[in-house]
């Protein structure tokens, strides 16, 4: 490999730092790359050799987990460029926004039927969706990171919404 484990995940995978990536390449890279740096394939190299080669195989795992998910893959990029979505203080969400979410899981405490719940879910995917396609006009588009930050902060209330709708359908069903 001719990176280094310091490289951000973008460059380790050889890949455009940009939120919209093909998936089936990130995947390919990853399967790739694990053939190289797998430890089983440094076992007669002695024990120096295998520690790094263990090292390689985490930070590839790492980088891999973080550009798959597009929620992880906007913030490292928000992160990469001086907008970290976890450190503290944030400004506040937009009072709408809050208001809608505070709508939607009153709407999921409500629903006890599976058929309600499937709504539910159907319509807080799509706004997920809404918000991933915004985060590409955001990030690849403009390079707006603060308005990405705040994307990116509200993706994480939807799809920790999607979860819990997840979970609910799972004792409902």
């Amino acid at each position: 490999m001719t990176c280094e484990l310091t490289d951000d995940d973008f460059a380790l995978f050889e890949l455009a730092p940009r939120f919209a990536q093909d998936r089936t390449a990130i995947d390919a890279r990853w399967k790739a790359m694990q053939t190289q740096v797998h430890p089983d394939r440094f076992a007669a190299e002695g024990a120096p050799a295998q520690q790094r080669a263990m090292q390689w195989a985490t930070r590839v795992n790492e980088a891999y987990q973080r550009l798959k998910d597009p929620l992880a893959r906007a913030a490292y990029l928000c992160q990469l460029n001086g907008h970290d979505v976890h450190a503290a203080p944030q400004p506040p969400m937009p009072i709408a926004f809050l208001m809608q979410q505070m709508e939607l899981r009153e709407a999921l405490q409500a629903s006890h039927s599976a058929q309600c719940i499937e709504a539910l879910g159907d319509k807080v995917a799509a706004h997920r969706l809404a918000l991933q396609d915004q985060l590409g006009v955001q990030i690849d588009d403009r390079a707006d990171w603060p308005a990405a930050a705040t994307l990116v902060r509200a993706l994480m209330f939807v799809t920790r919404l999607a979860q819990d709708i997840d979970q609910r359908l799972d004792t409902v069903g």
